[in-house]
């Protein structure tokens, strides 16, 4: 008999202190993303490698981008449904085995449509991930403590573009860029075996007592069972959330598959040397997404609603971003990875927030579904991203309207948010 049921038919049993089983979880949903964000870096990092190899214009590297994130918009808006009707641990186990498979195949691939191919299995796979890893976190974590987890394990994305420019360097100076692919593929299959031993439900995990499961249960109980995908496409919280994520989404996609480039032609780094400067933005950015959801989740505490607490972490972190209007004409290398990191840093705390929405907003049994419209939107708006740098890096040679647009975007997201529900009142009509 579990700690949860005994306490269940002895009410004499002591209080405990709640153990903390849903942080380990927490760790776990953190580590698949530095891995998976380890594994979507490593083709940035070896952009002028392998074009130079391959022959590739500025177009075709886009185009390949491209392809990743049309298959991520698709399994985005599948993924979340999927999730919704199979669980989490299924849902993450077959996410996580479809990108790490299409990963490590990459090594095998010779021209730009077989990269293409790759890149568009590894983008349905990865699409999985944020779905089950907010799925879970609504499963594990109370409404005041989701947006501090949520910024836990979305810092494994900023963890994984660190690791990333330190890791595939020397990998690829030792054994080519081939062998980036294969090592990192097939040693995060570890995660797979955690995973599976250790995801559980709370009230089927035996390690949870029965004063963290109250901790975890403390919200009021959903009084939806189950909400039909397609109706969440005619309610307005389902689409504040998307709509956002198509704002923002693209800035993340900017950083993440261009600042490799802009360095480069910028300030004359390259594979061996811009590691150093990617792995201090990507850490401000981490610190970023840690304080933009402790931030929201202190205000809760502090007894703020969810709209106050929410929005005003918003509104300051879109702040953040606005110096990226100046930062191309930047001489100085690291006042320029100051801004963008200060940038990133604003990105993953708005970010953080953002992904609480559906929580705030919805009940759980529709929360996978809505992150997955939400990051089909996001995945769209990347696809017009990659297209448009393309474009004006193959005609202007230039990222002064790129990083212009990237400023000023997280602010019209958030009077999006406010102007389409200046309350966040959550939305208790489904049936």
């Amino acid at each position: 008999m579990s700690q949860v049921q005994e306490a269940a038919t002895n009410p004499s049993m002591p209080v405990q202190k709640p153990t903390n089983i849903r942080w380990i979880i927490c760790g776990l949903l953190l580590i698949a993303m530095v891995i998976n964000y380890t594994h979507r870096q490593t083709f940035a990092l070896l952009k002028s490698t392998v074009g130079a190899e391959q022959g590739w214009t500025e177009q075709t590297y886009a185009d390949i981008v491209f392809w990743f994130q049309c298959a991520y918009a698709f399994g985005y808006i599948s993924f979340g449904g999927f999730i919704d009707k199979i669980g989490t641990r299924a849902g993450y186990t077959i996410a996580f085995g479809m990108w790490t498979i299409a990963h490590t195949l990459t090594g095998f691939v010779t021209n730009s449509t077989q990269f293409m191919l790759a890149r568009f299995g590894l983008g349905l796979g990865e699409s999985g991930a944020f779905p089950a890893s907010l799925k879970g976190i609504a499963e594990w974590f109370p409404q005041r403590e989701r947006a501090l987890a949520v910024g836990v394990f979305n810092s494994g994305a900023a963890i994984g573009a660190i690791v990333a420019p330190l890791l595939i360097p020397l990998i690829t100076a030792a054994w080519g860029w081939r062998a980036a692919f294969f090592s990192t593929g097939l040693v995060s299959m570890l995660w797979l075996i955690a995973w599976l031993s250790m995801y559980r439900k709370p009230r089927d995990h035996k390690a949870v007592n029965a004063a963290e499961l109250a901790l975890i249960e403390n919200d009021p109980a959903d009084q939806v069972a189950k909400v039909k995908w397609f109706k969440l496409l005619f309610i307005k919280e389902t689409w504040i959330y998307a709509i956002a994520k198509f704002l923002i989404d693209p800035v993340w996609w900017l950083y993440l598959f261009w600042l490799p480039d802009f360095l480069e032609k910028n300030y004359g780094l390259d594979l061996k040397s811009f590691g150093p400067p990617l792995v201090v933005i990507y850490l401000l950015s981490d610190a970023g997404s840690i304080a933009g959801g402790w931030m929201s989740s202190q205000m809760l505490k502090m007894g703020f609603s969810a709209n106050v607490a929410r929005k005003s972490t918003l509104f300051l972190f879109a702040l953040f971003v606005l110096p990226m209007l100046f930062v191309s004409g930047v001489k100085d290398l690291w006042l320029a990875v100051l801004i963008i990191g200060l940038a990133a840093a604003a990105h993953q705390a708005f970010s953080a927030n953002v992904y609480t929405l559906p929580s705030d907003l919805l009940p759980r049994s529709a929360v996978a579904s809505v992150i997955g419209i939400g990051g089909m939107a996001g995945a769209i708006g990347g696809m017009f991203m990659s297209k448009f740098v393309g474009f004006l890096l193959e005609t202007t040679h230039s990222y002064t309207l790129i990083f212009a647009i990237a400023a000023f975007t997280y602010l019209v997201a958030f009077a999006y948010i406010h102007l389409m529900s200046p309350k966040l009142k959550r939305n208790e009509t489904l049936t």
